[in-house]
């Protein structure tokens, strides 16, 4: 079985093993996208200030999925580098220290949040309503996020081997749990009382623990590539090492869009909070764009670091330029649907015209650069399937922090219209700084590779 997948990872045709790896995965995310947008829709009907609660809590929800699929991220490079290299046993040993890091991850999160949630949503509203939805909310989707922690590891682990069907259903069950279960707990159904935001909250943990159950069964009683069992499992701070070298810049990244979109709603306040529920409702619309990229990613990432480990360089180059042109293709589309019909994606939400007035330039400004932020994605995939995680770090500290943060403080200052501007100026940078970190790369380590002559 071993050989039979090295196979098809190192000799099957390049664009038919990239779209049977990726379909899938970009399957799975789009309805993870529907379940991210009706899910505020139906908190939105419930309550527009709920909207706004959960706009709130949309950077510790982004926190959280940073360490799942960060530390997941790491793990899949790992094993699919030693898969690449024929170290079986090492693959399936990187994918046991990736469960135990997933477990790892919950205990920190839930101790972090124990600490710091209150002060932090103080910081943004005085509203005691926002803010009780808000702890409420958030309370239940951090204690309980051994579900998705533990989905995402071995989500990560079984794509590494090129599997790709057995994801996609671990993501189906999750999402569609979440859509049957979202209307009966926030609005009630029979003897199940009205619980709004935290209806809302107990049906996402729930569909996340869901589908931790089924990964769970799968990892430990069906046959894969990866041997995953912990009798006489043992840690080895070399292969911990080995995951966060690729793991732990990709925390790092998806943690600064916390941080940022945490300031970007404090500097928003000043505009008021249909300002900070704009924002809201973009990264739940945008999702369905950037959800199909992402499940691309699934897809690519695995052959790239195959190719990788066994020094296919062609195969390696082929994936990158392929995959960025499909990520181009998908965010060009997304940036048509946002340009002609920005309002009837905000009515989806709400009719409220505040919100109408002042999300349509909002929309129409942000998604140019929606083509850009496509390429960057799959050159920074490349990064950490190669191991160099730290490539994809300086991008998106480049992205966020060093351009797209001071860019939204300065521009906000001459008004909510020039706000937005800030997205399509650090995409733009952050592609330069792609390019130039492709380009070293190659000259560096990738023209060397010689496993395909």
């Amino acid at each position: 079985m071993e050989q039979i997948k090295e196979n098809k990872m190192g000799t099957a045709k390049m664009l038919p093993l990239l779209v049977s790896m990726s379909l899938p995965s970009m399957f799975s995310m789009l309805i993870q996208a529907l379940y991210n947008v009706v899910d505020s829709i139906f908190v939105a009907r419930y309550d527009i200030d709920a909207l706004t609660a959960v706009s709130y809590v949309f950077p510790v929800q982004m926190f959280t999925m940073a360490l799942a699929v960060g530390t997941a991220i790491g793990v899949n490079s790992l094993v699919s580098r030693r898969l690449g290299e024929k170290r079986f046993d090492d693959a399936s040993n990187g994918a046991m220290h990736g469960i135990f890091l997933a477990v790892c991850s919950w205990i920190f999160i839930s101790i972090l949040a124990a600490i710091i949630t209150k002060p932090f949503y103080a910081m943004f509203t005085d509203s005691e309503k926002i803010f009780n939805m808000a702890c409420s909310y958030s309370n239940i989707v951090i204690y309980f996020s051994f579900g998705i922690m533990l989905h995402c590891a071995i989500e990560k682990i079984l794509q590494a081997t090129g599997n790709m069907i057995i994801p996609m259903i671990l993501q189906l069950v999750g999402a569609i749990t979440n859509l049957i279960l979202d209307p009966i707990f926030i609005f009630g159904l029979g003897p199940i009382p009205a619980m709004g935001v935290e209806g809302a909250a107990i049906a996402t943990v729930s569909g996340q623990i869901l589908a931790m159950t089924l990964a769970l069964f799968i990892a430990f009683f069906k046959k894969h590539e990866i041997k995953i069992t912990f009798k006489g499992f043992k840690l080895h701070l070399k292969t911990i090492k080995d995951i966060y070298v690729v793991g732990f810049p990709a925390i790092v990244m998806q943690s600064i869009g916390s941080v940022l979109i945490s300031c970007l709603n404090f500097i928003l306040t000043s505009f008021g909070e249909i300002a900070v529920a704009v924002l809201g409702v973009y990264y739940k619309l945008q999702s369905f764009v950037f959800m199909p990229v992402f499940g691309l990613t699934h897809g690519a990432m695995p052959i790239m670091g195959y190719s990788y480990g066994a020094r296919y360089k062609k195969r390696l180059l082929s994936a990158v330029k392929l995959s960025a042109l499909i990520a181009f293709g998908i965010m060009l589309c997304g940036m048509i649907v946002f340009l002609i019909f920005p309002g009837e994606l905000l009515a989806i939400f709400d009719n409220d015209a505040e919100l109408i007035q002042t999300g349509i330039p909002a929309l129409r400004t942000i998604c140019l650069c929606f083509p850009v932020a496509g390429v960057c994605i799959m050159l920074s995939t490349m990064f950490q399937g190669v191991g160099k995680g730290n490539y994809s770090l300086i991008i998106s500290l480049m992205r966020q922090l060093v351009v797209l943060l001071p860019a939204a403080y300065f521009l906000s200052k001459l008004g909510l219209d020039y706000f937005w501007w800030a997205f399509p100026i650090a995409e733009a940078m952050s592609l330069a700084a792609s390019v130039f970190l492709f380009i070293r790369q190659y000259h560096n380590d990738i023209k060397y590779l010689d496993g395909d002559k």
